[in-house]
Parts: C-alpha cells; structure tokens; sequence
C-alpha cells in the first residue's frame, strides 16, 4: 500500500491530500529515509512524522487491503515511545 493511502486510511493524517503535502515537504520518514507518497509499505517499517515541535514514530503492523472502520484503523500501527 502506498504511504499516503496507508496515513490516511489508519487516520495518522485526516487526509490524502495533506498527506501527500507532508510526505512532499519532507516531513514524512519511512526507515530514517525521507520518504515520497507512493513509497509502498510493508509490515515492520517504521513511519516517522515531523510536526512542528516533535516527531512521533509508528510500526506498520498491518496492511489492510481497502479503507477500514474508524475503531480499527488504530490497530493497523503500534506508537513508538522513545
């Protein structure tokens, strides 16, 4: 699954749109590497989002194969607390 589609389907980033604007700004790391928005995932990789006073990780655990209901889209990641 593409990196745009995956952040906003797991509702990392509200939208697709926003999300290709982040991952463009290079704001957006896959395995500490900038990432574009159709870097294709896989299951174990790590997301890296830069915000505008802190960075926030998340591990890939699933990759689903549409959208998914709201009350699993946070079962698609685990947070990394560094």
């Amino acid at each position: 699954m593409r990196l745009d589609k995956f952040l906003k389907v797991s509702r990392l980033i509200k939208r697709r749109r926003v999300a290709n604007d982040v991952c463009d700004s290079a704001r957006v790391f896959v395995n500490d590497n900038p990432a574009k928005p159709a870097k294709q995932l896989k299951i174990g990789d790590v997301i890296s989002i830069e915000y505008k006073n802190m960075t926030k990780s998340f591990r890939v655990l699933t990759i689903p194969e549409g959208n998914v209901p709201i009350n699993i889209a946070n079962t698609l990641y685990e947070e990394i607390v560094e």
